[in-house]
């Protein structure tokens, strides 16, 4: 292949693996790589270390396991580090205060529901995951010593969060300080060449670039993404705060909440939650942002159902807020034939806490068979088909268990 043709194709690889990137550090280093296991028939090492503080995975945490598996596309390995030792430590970053640490079952609990989750983005035979309490856990207080010897306290405290909490004479644990080590040392143990990561992990990824240095490894190239907004089109995409897209969720469920996002966040959905060409966005968002944003819809629900999934869901979409229709199909829920509270009710229908379903009733985003109910303590007695809207988009049909 000629030189130029060469440099060509690999512009286009580059493009593609830093799509939406934040920050690439550093492109040129990234392309010698690449280069380097063209040559030599090696794939590359791409690593991920997931915390599993939480049980589900929503499209904000699947932008970078997209980029991960655009690696995997490109020919090379997905290592993925489950953080089971460093998840009882808790990530510092971004906190202004110590983060509760999690017990050893919570952790195992939220690790075991991310790996049913994680291939559903990832190609499994192309992916290696490890737990880093196989090393990490097995340190003794000598071999930690040594590994905090690699690094400064003046380093260290070039990290913001840390700096404004010391300070504000707020309390910053040692073990806090420690933690950004723990995740270096893994890419040390792996060897990655190349780690992903949210924009808010920068400082810890570049730990890692430290220590494989100071160890005569390679640095990784370090790769940053941003934070999805969430449906608020304001907060960074959270289950706790409610603004989040499950992708395990319905595709109907999936589809009205993608139509809710905000016309200021289209792009951004588009680059890093869709594989749509950028030339191609343009186009969509030079239009009608109601057309753009249902071809968005249909694009996620087919990347997490299938096409046919997402047609169904866009038909149910403008049956229901187009035409004002109730569904023709929804999720049936089983009670039994006894008086029941609203919240209690809400819980049993939609999985949700008993705190968000009395605020949803507060708020009148409850309707029982098209009529509003606004006191969260008002009680009912369910009968069969009775019809439950939950908000904008969620709804249920009753069905008395015998």
């Amino acid at each position: 292949m000629p030189n130029d043709a060469n440099q060509h194709a690999f512009d286009a690889i580059l493009d593609t693996l830093s799509r939406g990137a934040d920050a690439v550090i550093s492109r040129e280093e990234l392309r010698a790589k690449l280069q380097k296991a063209e040559k030599t028939k090696t794939p590359l090492r791409i690593k991920l270390g997931l915390d599993p503080t939480a049980p589900d995975i929503h499209l904000g945490f699947a932008v970078v396991l997209r980029k991960l598996r655009a690696f995997q596309d490109a020919g090379h390995e997905a290592h993925l580090i489950i953080g089971d030792f460093t998840a009882q430590i808790g990530d510092p970053t971004g906190k202004s205060k110590t983060r509760p640490k999690l017990t050893r079952e919570q952790v195992k609990q939220n690790a075991e529901t991310y790996q049913e989750q994680l291939f559903r983005i990832l190609d499994p035979q192309k992916s290696v995951i490890y737990f880093n309490s196989d090393w990490l856990g097995k340190m003794s207080f000598s071999d930690v010593i040594e590994l905090a010897a690699k690094y400064t306290v003046a380093q260290t405290l070039e990290r913001e969060d840390f700096r404004t909490r010391l300070e504000a004479n707020k309390p910053l644990g040692l073990h806090e300080i420690l933690y950004p080590l723990c995740q270096g040392q893994d890419s040390v143990e792996i060897k990655s060449d190349v780690e992903l990561g949210g924009s808010d992990q920068r400082f810890n990824n570049l730990v890692g670039r430290e220590l494989q240095r100071a160890n005569g490894q390679e640095s990784q190239v370090v790769i940053l993404m941003p934070l999805l907004v969430g449906t608020d089109g304001v907060n960074k995409m959270s289950k706790s705060l409610g603004n989040y897209i499950g992708i395990n969720e319905a595709p109907g469920e999936m589809f009205g909440k993608v139509m809710s996002i905000p016309d200021s966040a289209l792009e951004t959905y588009y680059v890093l939650c869709t594989d749509v060409p950028l030339d191609e966005v343009k186009v969509l968002l030079s239009g009608h942002p109601m057309e753009a944003k249902k071809r968005l819809a249909r694009e996620i629900v087919t990347i997490y159902h299938d096409a046919t999934a997402a047609q169904n869901a866009q038909e149910g979409f403008e049956k229901q807020f187009s035409r004002h229709e109730t569904p023709d199909e929804m999720p049936e829920v089983s009670v039994v034939a006894a008086e029941i509270g609203i919240v209690e009710l809400l819980r049993q229908c939609f999985d949700m806490t008993g705190g968000e379903a009395k605020r949803l009733v507060t708020q009148g985003g409850l309707s029982v068979d098209g009529e509003k109910m606004t006191d969260p303590q008002q009680q009912i007695l369910p009968i069969d088909g009775l019809v439950i809207k939950a908000g904008k988009r969620r709804w249920a049909k009753i069905v008395i268990s015998k």
